[in-house]
């Protein structure tokens, strides 16, 4: 009898990364194979068995010989939607001469200076410019991207920005999952006060947003040039009693205890975490919270110190891994320098930052069919032009990946010279 499973695509003797487990442990099998019948995965097991399980008779196949085979990237904290007039650019200069970027924002620049860009772009330069990003994303790999608003200065303009992340869903035909946070408390708009726009976010906003279904979950940054813990709860026990979950920017710059909050309030992820207590990390251990490194803003920002990967993971806690790409403290939708980095800077192993990068981003994102390779989940595979994790890190900031497959089709096909000494 022919075999049960039909497949439209496979994936041929690969290095395959299912990343399917709870740990941080990516899963790697020499010699497999990957099945894929439609837009899911049908069939994964040892590459000797393929022809005997499959019927790859209407399948396209991929001979990978050897190489990685992993999960689509998730990037799970992203700043896509954007006016730029280069200021921020400048911002970088005066950082680099020795300005920090909390004197820029006291300045009246950082945040605020996207907030006056953004304003000034129509809805056709916004998409136009997130939609550039997203394509470089998904040339490093990237199948699901989250995208925050932020740079609004007004309720309409929040909700607008919301509704151009749902268009560059749309505009993405497939290529990519786009996943919206609203992000209300990034920087005080100017010209209000903060309890009225704490009080606009509540009573407004973020009942528009749930009522017309722009986001799924409400991001708030945590800190001194932005908003304290008290506006931060009020504004996320709002956004949970609408069905929203709560996400922070927690203890970027300082330790504010914003891990603490998150811990409290259930949210599915605290980002930034440089500064993070041990009293913080306990708390996100206990509360199943999802510790977002994102190693390149704190690169580009020139912080003192990353965060504690290594103690986060030991102490128990689900860590994932992100470019935060945006205008000001990480401009850059290079991967590949946020997977070195985790483990140069933030303490992981190869093996760890990768499962960061796929199925800890999906546990962050609450997408629970994202970031793995098992039989049912959804077919989103990457092909890389290197042959382990760790070399994917090593050779740093170089873009190994050779083919995307989202939904069950390749949508993504490197040029030379895409992983050149990496492809023989």
């Amino acid at each position: 009898m022919p075999p049960a499973i039909r497949a439209t695509l496979a994936v041929r003797r690969a290095l395959v990364a299912t990343c399917d487990r709870a740990s941080p442990d990516p899963a790697l099998l020499p010699g497999h194979a990957v099945a894929i019948d439609g837009g899911a995965v049908a069939w994964v097991g040892p590459d000797a068995e393929l022809a005997a399980a499959v019927d790859l008779s209407a399948a396209e196949v991929l001979d990978a010989d050897g190489r990685l085979v992993t999960p689509g990237l998730v990037d799970s904290h992203t700043h896509l939607i954007f006016g730029d007039d280069g200021a921020r650019a400048e911002e970088f200069g005066a950082m680099a001469s020795g300005r920090t970027y909390a004197e820029l924002a006291r300045a009246g620049g950082g945040i605020r200076a996207t907030m006056r860009a953004t304003r000034a772009a129509s809805d056709e330069e916004l998409l136009r410019g997130a939609l550039a990003r997203a394509h470089r994303l998904l040339s490093w790999g990237v199948t699901t991207v989250e995208v925050k608003s932020g740079y609004g200065e007004s309720v309409e303009e929040e909700l607008r920005l919301l509704r151009v992340v749902r268009e560059l869903g749309r505009a993405l035909g497939g290529q990519m999952d786009v996943v919206a946070t609203a992000l209300p408390l990034h920087a005080l708009p100017t010209g209000l006060d903060r309890e009225g726009w704490v009080r606009e976010v509540t009573d407004v906003l973020l009942p528009a947003v749930a009522r017309d279904r722009l986001a799924g979950s409400c991001d708030v940054f945590v800190s001194s040039t932005s908003f304290g813990v008290e506006e931060a709860r009020r504004v996320l026990h709002a956004a949970s009693a609408l069905g929203l979950v709560p996400r922070l920017h927690a203890d970027q710059l300082a330790n504010d205890c914003a891990a603490e909050l998150a811990a409290e309030v259930g949210a599915s992820s605290a980002d930034h975490l440089e500064h993070v207590s041990e009293a913080g990390i306990a708390a996100l251990a206990r509360g199943g919270v999802v510790a977002g490194l994102l190693p390149t803003s704190t690169l580009l920002l020139r912080g003192s110190a990353f965060a504690p990967g290594r103690t986060l993971i030991d102490a128990g806690v689900a860590v994932s891994l992100a470019t935060n790409a945006n205008p000001g403290s990480s401009m850059s939708e290079n991967f590949g320098l946020s997977l070195s980095l985790a483990c140069l800077e933030n303490g992981l192993t190869p093996g760890e930052a990768l499962w960061a990068a796929t199925r800890g981003g999906a546990r962050a994102l609450r997408r629970q069919g994202a970031g793995r390779i098992a039989a049912g989940a959804p077919a989103d595979l990457v092909l890389w032009g290197a042959r382990s994790p760790a070399h994917v890190c090593w050779h740093a900031a170089v873009n190994h990946v050779l083919q995307v497959v989202k939904g069950g089709r390749v949508v993504h096909r490197a040029g030379a010279p895409a992983a050149a000494d990496c492809a023989a």
